[in-house]
């Protein structure tokens, strides 16, 4: 059986952000192999951290502590390597999977230098995505290791770093996950919540979501005394608060084989599908129009970009939008990607 995932079973991943001692690690190794739920143990023996005078991690001399808490409780282990001798330090003292981090993932030359090293290695593999929203350096991982024969290979979806986001530490873009499914469909993808989150009072919200996705686990990093945690205190959880987190989530199935339901929502589609049609029809009408605009402009002298015009056409949308049940930041997106358009097809129009 896989380490990384049952077929069928969603899986479930559990441990601190750090190995601190021999004793939290066992502690924590005891508590979450109680809940009865937890399928592998993760911990982070080497961090690679933004500042340097920040902890950093233990080094090596963690990984004995993770050599006892496998024997003490029977959990598989996972931890996070940037480099080739990471890699062989995991190999000696029997780490049984390996994640590459977000901050390494960005670097086609060190998951180059990681696959290099696990050359002939028989171990699974983990990729977070990158901290930057680029889709083809988290594929681009994924084939450095595929060429050097790594067979069984995961992705793990942390969220992506974003300049000003308040909500979330690492803003979920669940469209590049997606994206990463409908392009790897046989890659399993797993959920980070505590990397999104980055404080522990959203971790159910965001979990559910990605259940909701149908993704095949969950990340999530608990110890046990999480406001003591030497990094990263403010998203962990202990053993006990998981268990209860993944009690509340709800499990949804896909039912792909079931007739009947799949019926029913094929003529739901449909009615999408219509709509879609229609909403393309509409949109390229609105451009025609826009490049009419352009003409008149480019007659008349004027500029493209109407300031106050664009504030009205916000103003008016979000209130109708929201009359109609969207969001204002979907409004915000949708105007802005319409907007943009329609200046690209004035410019072509006013620079023809």
């Amino acid at each position: 059986m896989s380490p990384i995932k049952a077929k069928g079973k969603k899986l479930f991943i559990a441990g601190p952000c750090s190995a601190e001692t021999r004793e939290q690690v066992l502690e924590t190794g005891r508590r979450l192999f109680r809940t009865g739920k937890v399928d592998m143990y993760r911990a982070g023996i080497w961090k690679p951290r933004t500042r340097p005078d920040s902890f950093e991690g233990v080094g090596a001399k963690g990984l004995p502590w993770l050599q006892e808490m496998k024997e003490l409780t029977g959990l598989p282990t996972t931890v996070e390597v940037a480099k080739a001798r990471h890699v062989e330090l995991c190999m000696e003292f029997g780490i049984d999977v390996l994640w590459i981090g977000a901050r390494t993932t960005v670097n086609p030359f060190a998951v180059q230098e990681i696959a290099d090293a696990l050359k002939g290695v028989d171990i699974p593999v983990m990729v977070k995505n990158p901290i930057n929203p680029d889709l083809a350096l988290w594929l681009g991982a994924v084939e450095r290791l595929e060429k050097v024969g790594v067979k069984e290979i995961g992705a793990i979806h942390r969220g992506f770093s974003n300049l000003g986001e308040t909500y979330y530490r690492n803003r979920p873009q669940w469209q590049i996950a997606l994206s990463f499914k409908a392009e790897r469909p046989e890659i399993d993808m797993i959920c980070d919540p505590s990397h999104m989150c980055g404080r522990r009072d959203i971790l159910l919200e965001v979990s559910q979501k990605s259940m909701d996705l149908n993704y095949d686990g969950l990340m999530i990093e608990s110890h046990i005394t999480p406001d003591d945690a030497w990094s990263d205190a403010r998203q962990q959880i202990t053993p006990e608060q998981l268990d209860r987190l993944l009690d509340a989530l709800v499990y949804r199935e896909d039912q792909e084989d079931n007739a009947p339901l799949q019926s029913e929502l094929d003529k739901l589609r449909a009615e999408i599908n219509h709509i879609d049609d229609e909403l393309m029809h509409l949109i390229g009408n609105r451009m025609n129009i826009a490049r009419q605009i352009g003409e008149y402009k480019k007659s008349n002298n004027i500029t493209i970009l109407q300031k106050r015009r664009w504030a009205q056409l916000l103003d008016k949308a979000i209130a109708k939008g929201e009359a109609c049940g969207l969001s204002e930041a979907f409004i915000h997106r949708y105007l802005e990607a319409i907007h943009d358009e329609s200046i690209q097809q004035q410019e072509t129009v006013m620079n023809g």
